[in-house]
């Protein structure tokens, strides 16, 4: 696992692809030893408002953050910030007269602090939430890719690059968010993204042996198509791209809808003793154990199915013939967990993704704590290819839902990557 001790006394930098310097950590082209001076940071973001992925994740870099027993103030001071959207309930005005900061009308002028060249050492870029249209998929058209596009563009023309972390996915585009990628590393900064849940607490807190074969997996989530199905899938991931030979990319995806993802249970298409094993570990189910407080199994009980309206299911073969599924079970439970079936010996391990609750979302604090990491030593802690790959899974399910519910096979999905063995979710 990460600790403090770790953190505070990581050092290095991601090689460089390109002729662009990479930004010292601590600032400028002071030493890699200086660490006094606070990395200046800049925020590009959608919308700050409350409970807002801005206000969550920028209020931990302005007044600190819980971490391992204490209270961590990061050294890190945000110098600007773009806002795309600033409506009813806008906080970016309050934080930005109240710690000192300037909002600036573009990108490029946010980067540069209003000068002529990049002027700061790391970029948090958030495309989430606001008032953005949605496309025939039903996703959210955030402009992170333009955002990104944005950043990029002043790194080009300054010659120099800061290490970017990118909120959820990419893009709604998988092209886009190949580009993405691939512009971080032909300029050669450190890039990260996605999402909160695998770093968060595990209840229990277990993790899979590294490189241990697996059978079998199946997630259950909660929430809306497009923002929380992202979460659940990126959670699934960060379990099974541990197996043995890492990951080798998706082969072909499904979503189905309704009473069809029950039948598809029943003629073994996901496994009900994997849902049981994850449904264990709820800690917020619904019906009767809600309304009354009383135990109840929601599978041999019947209510289940009386409670989830509409079910949907995302099943993706992998290309190394492993099969996952990750069920949206929205009216049964309100939390994330996922079972996994391993292989030599054949087990079950099962666990909650654990998500306290708003206003506090100390999950936020513990993304944080990851992306301070990658600014502070130019190393990326998490791999963003996970993320790519998600962002591709979740456009293809969404397509398959929108082509009849059929199977579709993803030939583009041919995403390689391999996770360092020490896990990367919070302990303490």
């Amino acid at each position: 696992m990460i600790s403090r001790r770790n953190f505070l006394g990581t050092a290095g930098a991601a090689t460089l692809g390109s002729n662009l310097v990479l930004s010292n950590p601590a600032g400028g082209q002071e030493s890699r030893g200086d660490q006094e001076r606070p990395l200046r940071l800049a925020i590009v973001t959608t919308v700050w408002r409350y409970l807002s992925h801005a206000q969550h994740m920028g209020d931990r870099f302005l007044v600190g953050y819980p971490h391992e027993g204490r209270w961590h103030r990061p050294n890190v001071e945000v110098v600007s910030l773009f806002v795309d959207q600033q409506g009813e309930g806008d906080q970016s005005k309050e934080r930005a007269e109240t710690h000192g900061f300037q909002i600036y009308p573009t990108i490029a002028e946010a980067l540069r602090q209003g000068g002529d060249s990049l002027a700061v050492d790391a970029v948090l870029l958030i495309g989430e939430h606001g008032d953005y249209p949605r496309n025939d998929k039903g996703q959210i058209l955030y402009p992170r890719y333009a955002f990104f596009k944005d950043v990029v563009e002043v790194f080009k023309e300054d010659g120099r690059a800061v290490p970017v972390f990118n909120d959820k996915h990419l893009s709604f585009r998988f092209d886009h968010a190949q580009e993405m990628v691939k512009l971080s590393e032909q300029l050669g900064f450190p890039f990260m993204a996605g999402s909160s849940l695998p770093v968060t607490f595990r209840l229990p807190s277990v993790e899979l042996p590294y490189e241990r074969p697996i059978r079998d997996a199946l997630m259950v989530g909660v929430g809306s198509s497009d923002p929380m199905d992202f979460h659940a899938l990126e959670a699934l991931h960060s379990l099974i791209d541990r197996r043995q030979g890492g990951e080798t990319g998706v082969e072909a995806v499904q979503m189905i809808e309704g009473d069809a993802v029950w039948r598809a249970g029943d003629e073994g298409a996901w496994s009900w003793e994997l849902l049981e094993a994850a449904l264990s570990r709820s800690n917020q189910l619904q019906g009767i154990s809600r309304t009354e407080a009383k135990p109840q199994d929601l599978i041999r009980n019947g209510q289940l199915q009386a409670l989830v309206k509409n079910p949907a299911s995302y099943t993706v073969w992998f290309r190394d013939g492993l099969k996952t599924t990750m069920l949206m079970l929205n009216g049964a439970v309100g939390d994330f967990t996922c079972a996994v079936r391993l292989r030599d010996p054949d087990e079950i391990l099962s666990t909650l993704f654990y998500l306290p609750p708003t206003p506090n979302v100390t999950y936020s604090a513990e993304l944080m704590n990851r992306v301070e990491m990658m600014f502070r030593t130019g190393a990326a802690v998490t791999p963003v290819k996970r993320t790519l790959l998600v962002s591709g899974v979740l456009e293809s399910c969404l397509e398959s839902r929108m082509r009849g519910q059929r199977k579709l096979v993803t030939p583009h999905l041919g995403v390689k990557y391999r996770v360092p063995e020490e896990s990367q979710f919070a302990t303490t």
